[in-house]
This record gives C-alpha cells, structure tokens and sequence, in this order.
C-alpha cells in the first residue's frame, strides 16, 4: 500500500470558518475559468485539491437524497449529500460570473495573447503537479497519459459539427457538454461549439425559451449525475491510472491554449480548429505584435499560481498534498 493510500480521506467532515471561506475562493476560482472559452472549471478545482470531493458529492444527489427531502430529513439530507459544500462552491462561481464576465470579456478582447498564455501556464505546471500523483509510472500509465494527450489534442483541433437542433440534440448536447465542465481541460461552452447547438442555446437563453431551456437544464443533470458516478468509480478503483488519464488529457488541451494561433474556421463568431504559429509567423500572418514578453510573463504567472496553491492546500492539509487518493485501499492498474 502507497503513502498516498495510507492518506485520510479527502472530504473533510467538518469545516471551520477558514474551510469555508477556502471552498468559496475556489469556486470563485472556478467560475474565473469558466469565463474563459476552452478552459474548464474542473481543471481549478483539479489543482486547488477539491477535485475528489466534488465529484463524490455530486455523485451524492439522487433517490436517497430526494427521498430524504419528501421525508422533511432536511438536516440529514444536507449533511449526507454534502449540500454545503455543493452550495457555497456554487455560490463562488456565481459571484465570479456576475462580478468579472464584462473584465474577462475586456481582456479577451484586448489582451487575448496574454490571457491564454496564463492558462496555458497554469494548465502546463497542473500536468507536471497532477501527474506526480499517477506514480509510480507503469508501461499501462504512460500509455494513459499518450492516449489522454491525443484526445485532447483531437478535440482542440476539430472543426464544428452541424447537428439538427431538436430536443433530442439539446438534450444529448447538455448530457455530453456538463461531462466536460468536470473533466478539467475543456469547457462544455467548446463542447456545444463543437456539436453546432451553441447559437441554439445563446438564442434560447436570449429568448427565455422555457423549452428548449428545461431540455438542456435536463440533459445536463443527467450527463453530470450518470459521469459523477463513473468517475468516482473510476478514481475509487483506479486512482493512480485514472489522474495519469487525466493529466494525459490536460497535457493535451495544451494546443488550445496555445497563444500564437490562428483558427481554421470561424463558427458564429467563435474560431474553431487551430493552426499553431511561433511569435515570428505570427506576427508576419496576423500583423499583430507577438507581444512575447508579456506573453511569457503571463505563462509564468500561471506556473506561479498553480504553485502557490498547492503551498497553500498543502498548509491547509497539516502539510499533505491536495490530491490524496481516496481511503479505500483499491488495487490499482498497472
């Protein structure tokens, strides 16, 4: 049995002041990303240590729990489902989201090469932090992260599909879209891009179109309750194969990070597929400034972050790593 596995598990029981607080950061953390197109909420809560707890706690919402609610078991209910957690991670994206859309929005407008570039560095030093987590590397692990790195890679590339937009397609396109809200290295926002239903989804949300809304809002539960399931599954039996998957598929998001691209196509105003340039060619395709160092500064200042966070959960853990491994002691692959 590893260190890592001798490790107590990762959902705390109680929180104080400080906890909360901490969770409420994260989701602010989290809602930040969110913002960003192509960049996933799971991949923060991934490297601030709460990845584990997350998807465990969703997992936790289904019969038993609305089972509980029908019984007037409130107190039980919020206690067993972690509702608490749940409500004050989503609190923090919320306030993120109403707070810093329009910053976000400016920056991506005026200072996109330098908004990617911090992304890319804080995904960079997340594969090197969340991968140390997948040892001892095995010939199955690295044959994990190859094939995690190709996907992600594939999906940074593809050009839109052009799906019929019915309520079936709605519903499907939420259930497929969610599962990459909690898989860090892409954002379900690209997803609907990806699948031709975002324009869809934009005008239903401008419209207040209850029906394709409840379709959607469906879909999505039912895409993030049935995936929560599997990957606790997964990281509860194969704890070690499955962060070396994942680190494999951030590694590989990295190409969509990339600051100095040009797309290959633009869908409703979004670029979509990449063609990857050096600052040089760059600058003598678009005519557009590299801007490399400030592009290098901000690549550094996502290293820095990803860094300080784990010094942080590190301290905030008695001096443990944030990515523990759950407290069963499952065998894992490889």
């Amino acid at each position: 049995m590893t260190e890592r596995r001798r490790e107590a598990d990762p959902t705390p029981g109680r929180r104080g002041l400080g906890g909360w607080l901490g969770v409420y950061a994260r989701g602010f953390a989290m809602g930040v990303a969110e913002l960003v197109p192509g960049v996933s909420g799971g991949t923060i809560a991934f490297i601030t240590g709460i990845y584990l707890e997350l998807v465990r706690s969703i997992r936790g919402i289904g019969a038993g729990l609305v089972r509980q609610v029908g019984q007037g078991r409130f107190r039980e209910a919020w206690k067993e489902g972690n509702l608490g957690f749940l409500v004050v991670l989503g609190a923090g994206m919320g306030t993120a989201i109403v707070l810093l859309a329009r910053i976000v929005g400016w920056l991506l407008e005026h200072r996109e090469l330098q908004v990617w570039a911090f992304f890319f560095g804080l995904i960079l030093a997340s594969v090197w932090f969340v991968g140390r987590y997948a040892r001892p590397w095995t010939t199955a692990r690295r044959a994990l992260v190859l094939l995690g790195a190709v996907i992600g890679a594939g999906v940074a590339f593809l050009t839109a599909l052009a799906l019929p937009v019915t309520l079936v397609t709605i519903f499907l396109g939420g259930a497929i879209a969610i599962c990459a809200w909690i898989l860090p290295g892409v954002s379900g926002s690209f997803i609907m891009l990806l699948l031709g239903l975002y324009p869809a989804v934009v005008g239903a949300i401008s419209d207040f179109n209850l029906v394709i809304l409840a379709t959607l809002a469906a879909g999505c539960a039912t895409g993030l309750l049935l995936f929560s399931r599997f990957l606790t599954w997964l990281l509860e039996r194969r704890y070690e194969a499955t962060l070396a998957l994942l680190s494999g598929f951030m590694a590989g998001s990295l190409f969509k990070l990339w600051p100095w691209y040009v797309p290959v196509a633009i869908v409703d105003g979004k670029p979509m597929g990449l063609r990857l340039l050096g600052p040089g060619t760059f600058e003598a395709v678009t005519g557009e400034p590299a801007a490399v160092a400030s592009v290098v500064a901000s690549m550094v200042a996502g290293v820095a972050v990803v860094a300080v966070l784990e010094v942080v959960s590190r301290r905030g853990r008695g001096g443990k790593p944030a990515m523990t491994a759950p407290a069963e002691p499952e065998p894992s692959l490889g």
